[in-house]
């Protein structure tokens, strides 16, 4: 699957941009502020509706103009050609995917599949937990539908118990109790088993990049593996309620990345740190092409910046070698790395929000 015509309008200082991107690798650069990175923002926004760098909607809309209009045909391995569009006017989004007018982000997420690598991604291993469980359930979100339907009952159960406790009705704490039971084990026992599946693809892709050993990634799955949920929700019952919080379940999970038995934030190199969430995410991709997934685009932006040359030509040939479509953004042209041996590609030239193919 590849994006084979993508039009932007007024997102940001892009008033009125039309691409027709390389089906593999597409490398963009231009100085800061030349309007390089919203055209990654601009895809993102037809994926996921949302921004990877504003909060709203409403900051991106270029000053001139009222709303924003994104479209772009999508070609599928089989020879399908779907065509997706958004429109935002700072309130209000509408999306359509074959001319049928759609409520629900998730069908974008499905119909253009996103994989996101920027500065901020490399928190991802020395940040608060949140991102890593973000990591995880996207990685499930497109592998295994149901998994949103439980996500979100799980979510409105903890939401629903920690609304009793804050006013503590304890009478009525035992119905959210069993819904935080089913709910959070089937998410839990989600996250558990794709843990596991994508460690050998983690594993196999770092090798690419650095020479480590004895690395494993860990999951604490957010309250003790040996017992039930429910009987930790009755066992923390006083506690929870002193706070007004639930203190166990899905929504404390988190996982560590080992070396040698030690948190690898701890004592690895920036570079080597940068580097390792690189491999988390590349495998993230190669996990879900194994499985059947309709490949989609990986978003690289200014993100290679502070690895060195020769990182950044491995990076460059590992992702000529994947199965997916490529964005990659950089100040200068000659920062992306050495590009003879990664096949066909498109360089993209933005200056003052105009693109030029070079």
């Amino acid at each position: 699957m590849s994006l084979q015509k993508l039009d932007i309008y007024h997102v940001r200082n892009l008033v009125q941009v039309s691409l027709a991107p390389a089906a593999k690798i597409n490398l963009i650069y231009g100085n800061n502020a030349s309007g390089k990175s919203s055209i990654l923002e601009a895809i993102h926004l037809l994926g996921r509706a949302n921004s990877f760098r504003s909060t709203t909607v409403k900051n991106v809309i270029h000053f001139a103009h009222n709303d924003l209009i994104i479209s772009g045909k999508v070609l599928f391995t089989s020879g399908h050609v779907s065509t997706l569009g958004i429109q935002h006017d700072g309130k209000n989004m509408q999306i359509r995917i074959d001319q049928e007018t759609k409520h629900a982000r998730a069908d974008l997420a499905y119909a253009l599949p996103l994989q996101l690598i920027h500065p901020k991604s490399y928190q991802l291993l020395d940040a608060g937990p949140q991102l890593r469980r973000e990591f995880i359930d996207w990685g499930i979100f497109n592998q295994h539908t149901e998994f949103l339907s439980a996500w979100r009952n799980f979510k409105k159960a903890l939401s629903q118990r920690n609304a009793l406790l804050k006013i503590r009705r304890v009478n009525e704490l035992n119905v959210w109790n069993h819904e935080l039971q089913q709910y959070g084990t089937i998410v839990a026992n989600y996250r558990k088993q794709y843990l596991a599946e994508l460690t050998p693809f983690f594993l196999k892709t770092a090798e690419q990049f650095l020479d480590l050993e004895s690395v494993e990634l860990l999951l604490s799955q957010g309250w003790d593996a040996e017992s039930l949920l429910i009987d930790k929700l009755k066992n923390d019952l006083e506690k929870d309620l002193r706070y007004g919080f639930t203190h166990s379940g899905p929504h404390r999970a988190d996982f560590q990345l080992l070396i040698n038995s030690r948190k690898a934030k701890d004592f690895v190199s920036r570079g080597q740190l940068k580097l390792l969430v690189l491999a988390l995410k590349l495998a993230q991709i190669e996990h879900l092409l194994n499985n059947g997934f309709q490949s989609g685009c990986i978003l690289i932006d200014d993100a290679v910046a502070e690895l060195d040359f020769s990182s950044r030509t491995k990076l460059l040939e590992f992702l000529a070698g994947m199965d997916i479509q490529v964005f990659m953004t950089a100040t200068e042209r000659n920062e992306f790395g050495d590009l003879s041996q990664i096949g066909q590609y498109k360089m993209f030239h933005v200056k003052h929000g105009e693109v030029t193919e070079v």
